[in-house]
C-alpha cells in the first residue's frame, strides 16, 4: 500500500537542449492536490496554470491506474497541448469505461509532464539540460448516495499495535489518507488506507504510548490532530 504514496511531484531529467535560466521565474502548477469525480458526472476538469512570463511549455496529461498502467477507460483532453506564457488552461477528464464499484471511492492518478520550450537561440553554442517536471495526484471517483459523508470518515478508523507494526482499519467507503503519524513522539511513515479495508506500517523500535495523526481532506489541507490509543 505504501507504494501508493509515491505520488506528488517526481522530477525526471531528460537529457536535450534547454536553458536553465528559462525556468527561473514561475512555471506550471495544478489546480487542485487532488481530484474527486462524482460517478454520476459526464466529466470533471482540472486548472493548469503557467505563471511564467516568458516561457511556453508542452503538456502531456494521461492517467494511470493504481498498479501505475496507463488507464484507457479515462479520456484527457486535450491530452497534449502547449501552455503559453502567463496563461491558464483547462483539462477535461472523462470515465468512459464500464461501471465501478457503487458502494465504495476507486482510485487513479492524474499525470502532468510540462517540458520547457526550446528556442533555436538558447541552443547555438550550448550544452544545456532540459529539466521536465511530472506531477502526479490522485484521483478518486466518487458514488453518489454513499453510505456516510466524507467528513464522517474518520470516524470509522480503527488502530491496533500487531507485534511491530501498526495496523488501521478503514469501514468507511473513502480512501483515507493519514499523515504525522506519531506513537510515542517517534514519527511513522504516511500510510493510504483503502475504503473497507486496512493496511500496516512498520512502527520504529522502542515506540509506544499515545499515537496521533492527521488526514488530508478533498481540498488538499491537513485536519486537525487526533490521537488514539493501542
Amino acid at each position: 500500500m505504501n507504494i501508493l504514496f509515491k505520488s506528488g511531484l517526481i522530477v525526471s531529467f531528460i537529457f536535450m537542449l534547454f536553458s536553465a535560466a528559462a525556468s527561473a521565474s514561475g512555471g506550471i502548477a495544478l489546480g487542485a492536490t487532488r481530484v474527486i469525480y462524482p460517478a454520476d458526472a459526464k466529466q470533471t476538469s482540472l486548472a493548469i496554470t503557467n505563471s511564467n512570463k516568458q516561457e511556453r511549455y508542452l503538456i502531456n496529461a494521461w492517467i494511470e491506474n493504481d498498479r501505475g498502467q496507463k488507464e484507457k477507460t479515462f479520456v484527457v483532453t486535450p491530452p497534449l497541448f502547449v501552455s503559453e506564457a502567463n496563461s491558464e488552461n483547462t483539462l477535461r477528464i472523462i470515465y468512459a469505461g464500464p461501471d465501478l464499484p457503487a458502494d465504495r471511492e476507486s482510485l487513479f492518478f492524474m499525470n502532468v509532464k510540462a517540458i520547457p520550450s526550446l528556442s533555436k537561440s538558447s541552443q547555438e553554442d550550448k550544452n544545456v539540460l532540459q529539466l521536465a517536471i511530472l506531477s502526479r495526484i490522485k484521483l478518486f471517483v466518487r458514488p453518489s448516495k454513499l453510505a456516510l459523508p466524507p467528513e464522517e470518515a474518520l470516524s470509522h478508523l480503527r488502530f491496533e499495535r500487531v507485534g511491530n507494526h501498526l495496523k488501521v482499519s478503514n469501514a468507511s467507503p473513502y480512501y483515507i489518507t493519514l499523515v504525522n503519524i506519531q506513537l510515542g513522539g517517534k514519527k511513522l511513515d504516511n500510510l493510504m488506507i483503502a475504503p473497507k479495508n486496512h493496511a500496516q506500517q512498520a512502527i520504529p523500535a522502542g515506540a509506544s504510548g499515545t499515537l496521533s495523526w492527521q488526514s488530508v481532506n478533498d481540498y488538499g489541507a491537513i485536519t486537525p490532530a487526533r490521537s488514539a490509543s493501542l
